[in-house]
C-alpha cells in the first residue's frame, strides 16, 4: 500500500504514523472502525471496541469482563457453561435450575451422568435398586408395590402368588376363587375348559362350570317349562315334593293364575288354585 493510499475508507484522515485496521483489504481509522464495525456486547450494550476481547457464542458477542454466569456472576472465560433461556450459566448453576433431583436422595442429577426414569420421577443409577436385593434396576423389568421397586426375581419370591392351576406365579391381574388365586387364562370350565374370567358362572362341589355346563349336569328342570333352574342372580323358585318349579312358572293348570304365595291344590302332576281345584279330585 502506498503513502498516498494509507488513508481512513471511511473519514479520508491520513494513517501515517498512527494505528488502523484493515478490513477487506481496506484501511480504517480506529475510531472508525469501532464506530462502523464493532459488536454490541449483550450485557452493557457497549461496542466492543478493536483494542477490546470479543467472545462469541452462537452469533452473541460480549466483552471478556462481562462474559459471566447470569446468575451467580463468576466469569465464564475458559470455564464450561451452558446456555438456558437465552442465559449463561456455569455448570453448578445450570444443574441446580435445570438438572432433575434425584426421587431417593433428593440430590441434583448431573447433566451428562446416567439417570433412570419411572412414572414422571428420576434417580441417579445407583439409587434406583429393588427394594428386596438393593441391587440396581437399571432397565431390566420390574414390578412396583406400596411406592417400592423390586426386581421380577425378589418380587415372585416376596409377595406374588402361585396360580392354584398351573402352580406358576401371577404378577398381575388374576382371580380368587374359593380364596385361592388363578391367573385368568387358567380359571376354566371344569367341564367345556373354557375361559371363565369373563362369564357367569356357578359352583359344584368346589368345581367352577359355566352355565350350559351347569345346567346341563347339575340343574334341576322347571316342572312347568322344562328348563333349568339355577337360581341365578337371586332368581326364586318353588320346590314341592320332588319336582322344582320357576316362580313365574308356578301357576294354575287351568286358569294360569300365580300360585307363589297362595293355597293350592294338586292332582297327579298337575296343581291347581282352589277356586279351579274344588271341582276336582285332588291330592291336597
Amino acid at each position: 500500500m502506498t503513502t498516498a493510499q494509507l488513508d481512513c475508507q471511511y473519514c479520508t484522515t491520513s494513517l501515517l504514523g498512527k494505528k488502523y485496521v484493515l478490513k477487506d483489504d481496506s484501511p480504517y481509522c480506529v475510531s472508525c472502525y469501532d464506530r462502523l464495525f464493532s459488536n454490541y456486547c449483550e450485557v452493557c450494550r457497549e461496542p466492543i471496541e478493536s483494542g477490546s476481547k470479543d467472545l462469541c457464542y452462537k452469533g452473541r458477542h460480549w466483552h471478556e469482563g462481562c462474559f459471566n454466569c447470569a446468575k451467580c456472576s463468576q466469569s465464564l472465560v475458559e470455564k464450561p457453561f451452558a446456555a438456558k433461556d437465552e442465559r449463561l450459566l456455569c455448570s453448578e448453576c445450570y444443574s441446580s435450575e435445570c438438572s432433575s433431583k434425584c426421587f431417593h436422595c433428593k440430590k441434583t442429577i448431573m447433566p451428562g451422568s446416567r439417570k433412570m426414569e419411572f412414572k414422571g420421577n428420576h434417580w441417579h443409577e445407583t439409587c434406583f435398586v429393588c427394594e428386596h436385593c438393593r441391587q440396581p434396576i437399571g432397565t431390566k423389568p420390574l414390578i412396583s408395590k406400596e411406592n417400592s421397586h423390586y426386581c421380577v426375581p425378589c418380587f415372585e419370591k416376596e409377595f406374588a402368588p402361585f396360580c392354584s392351576f398351573c402352580k406358576k406365579v401371577i404378577t398381575s391381574g388374576g382371580i380368587t376363587f374359593h380364596d385361592q388365586p388363578w391367573h385368568k387364562e387358567c380359571f376354566l370350565c371344569s367341564g367345556c375348559r373354557k375361559e371363565l374370567c369373563e362369564e357367569e358362572f356357578m359352583s359344584r362341589d368346589d368345581y367352577p362350570f359355566c352355565l350350559d355346563c351347569y345346567n346341563h349336569l347339575y340343574a334341576k328342570k322347571c316342572a312347568a317349562c322344562t328348563k333349568p333352574i339355577t337360581g341365578l342372580r337371586g332368581a326364586k323358585f318353588i320346590c314341592f315334593q320332588d319336582r322344582q318349579w320357576h316362580s313365574e312358572c308356578f301357576n294354575c293348570e287351568k286358569c294360569s293364575v300365580s300360585l307363589v304365595g297362595e293355597g293350592f291344590l294338586t292332582q297327579n302332576k298337575e296343581i291347581f288354585c282352589r277356586k279351579c281345584g274344588s271341582g276336582v279330585d285332588t291330592d291336597m
